[in-house]
């Protein structure tokens, strides 16, 4: 018998599952796939509306035949991760997340580009009411996380993130960036977590 896992990446705010992050992880995580075990990978590209977007993953996660869910999240896609994680009670990793989206979102509000395609993205006032319903305020399993945050993030705030998930696996990077320009060499690890 083998055994199934379904693997989530969730991408960023006005990002895509063409990312650099999202496309070194979907490679790493489908060359796992052998005899014994099967690794379904689910990488969307999500939408301007957080609930729509949610609803769009719980819709796969809830469809898949897999025995396990492991979701990834970059930034915005670590504040739903945390949400998803919950939800689920399944292993998440999560780089330079946004642990309150709808604070660091909120500046935002307005008409702007999706960052690969240059196609509209019309982020509307309602979708931080959105934001604010799907905040974790506390993770309840921090053992089920794995932390990789940059100290160098010019966007959001690493010791914000340390605080957040207290108890869980944390990698703290010195420099970096909110990108994680070095992520390949951190790979390793987040397969390691992604396989045990």
């Amino acid at each position: 018998m083998r055994a199934n896992t379904l693997v989530v990446y969730l991408h960023g705010f006005r990002s895509s599952p063409r990312s650099s992050k999202a496309s070194m992880t979907g490679n790493a995580v489908k060359a796992l796939t052998d005899t014994h075990f099967q690794f379904e990978w689910y990488c969307p590209q999500l939408l301007s509306s957080p609930k729509a977007s949610m609803d769009m993953v719980v819709k796969h996660i809830e469809a898949t035949k897999a025995q396990r869910v492991i979701v990834i999240g970059s930034s915005l896609g670590g504040f739903y991760a945390n949400y998803l994680a919950e939800k689920y009670q399944c292993k998440a990793i999560v780089l330079n997340p946004a642990v309150r989206a709808a604070r660091e979102l909120a500046p935002h509000v307005g008409m702007m580009t999706w960052y690969d395609s240059n196609e509209p993205l019309d982020f509307l006032p309602e979708y931080i009411d959105e934001l604010l319903a799907l905040q974790i305020e506390k993770i309840s399993n921090p053992e089920q996380f794995f932390l990789i945050a940059a100290k160098g993030d010019e966007l959001l705030d690493w010791q914000e993130m340390v605080n957040y998930y207290s108890g869980a696996r944390q990698l703290v990077l010195e420099g970096s960036d909110h990108g994680i320009s070095e992520y390949a060499e951190h790979l390793p690890a987040v397969i390691d977590f992604i396989t045990k």
